[in-house]
């Protein structure tokens, strides 16, 4: 069995959000041929897009090859638009939350979702989050790696992790908005070298923020397999005990004592990366992430698990979904109920 916690999808049309909203900045597809369709922002090309991004039929033919019993679906990042005004946000969110939540009553038992809210006001990411659990079923909520000019220790955040604690709600960290892309404009490097530090980012701050303290029953899952954290967490670790006037202002524990504490997805495409990750922090908070549908993800998605030599069979169940069904708060989860 396979649970798939980073997949991606859009609707396959919204509406035109500069002429809803009155300003620019938001995408717009283009589908200017058959199964494939233009991102584009303000008239410039952002990425190309397949049906796999929009289409459910074609997203389980895609599932059924591949052994993926269950899909975890999260919106695009670049369609956060924390950047935007808060109701703005509020109201794209709430039309891509309602997306993902009729494409899993439409397929019931293949998709999970997490939805999508407007983290710059979060009384109105409060609000989204509540309707998206209670109402919508969703599993909790995708969130990015910062919002705006707020790390993630930043406390006008803090009433959004108090109520997805509350809720049982999961949060699943995803790089965006990359820094230093001025300074990489070729190679891909903002997702090459930026996300890995975006998530390296964001596991840094909740930490030293003192946000896992704070919130001890916060389930969080970084993407990327926690991008560069794991393999600096060593120096990490240094500079906080040689510098803790600079590093442990806001929480003196330990980062290495968090290890273990949060959700990690497998997308490393390494299986020494992989096994250096299941050393670190153990093989229960490891769950399979593949970022479907696009070309950085794992097209196989679990195959690194399922190959590698060092996990046992029990770990490998583990990484595979038992973990994800943890996160996810469906630890009853029966194989009979997956509807292929």
């Amino acid at each position: 069995m396979k649970i798939d916690i980073h997949t991606h999808i859009l609707p396959e049309n919204w509406p035109d959000l500069k002429e809803k909203y009155g300003y620019g900045g938001f995408v717009k597809l283009d589908h200017y041929k058959p199964c494939c369709a233009k991102m584009m922002i303000d008239g410039k090309f952002f990425r190309e897009i397949q049906d796999n991004c929009w289409d459910p039929k074609v997203r389980i033919k895609d599932c059924n090859h591949t052994n993926v019993d269950i899909q975890v679906l999260s919106t695009v990042p670049v369609m956060f638009s924390y950047w935007a005004k808060p109701e703005d946000t509020h109201d794209f969110s709430k039309y891509l939350n309602d997306h993902i939540a009729s494409v899993i009553n439409d397929y019931p038992g293949r998709f999970m979702g997490l939805g999508t809210v407007p983290m710059q006001s979060p009384d109105l990411a409060v609000k989204e989050m509540e309707r998206c659990v209670k109402d919508l079923k969703l599993s909790g909520i995708e969130i990015g790696s910062h919002v705006n000019d707020w790390n993630l220790d930043n406390e006008n955040l803090f009433p959004i992790y108090e109520a997805a604690e509350e809720l049982g709600a999961a949060i699943f960290v995803h790089p965006w908005d990359m820094m230093g892309k001025e300074k990489m404009p070729k190679y891909w490097l903002p997702w090459l070298v930026g996300m890995p530090a975006e998530t390296s980012l964001a596991i840094c701050s909740m930490i030293f923020g003192g946000v896992f303290e704070k919130f001890k029953k916060l389930k969080v899952c970084f993407s990327h397999g926690g991008g560069s954290f794991p393999f600096t967490i060593g120096r990490i670790e240094h500079g906080f005990n040689v510098r803790p006037d600079l590093v442990a202002v806001d929480n003196n524990v330990n980062p290495r004592d968090y290890l273990g504490k949060f959700y990690l997805d497998s997308l490393v495409h390494d299986e020494m990366a992989l096994k250096y990750l299941v050393d670190l922090i153990g093989d229960e908070k490891i769950v399979l992430g593949s970022d479907y549908p696009f070309p950085l993800g794992e097209h196989h998605p679990g195959n690194l698990i399922v190959t590698a030599n060092s996990l046992s069979a029990e770990s490998k169940e583990r990484l595979l979904w038992k973990n994800a069904a943890s996160f996810l708060g469906i630890e009853n989860l029966k194989l009979e109920n997956i509807k292929l």
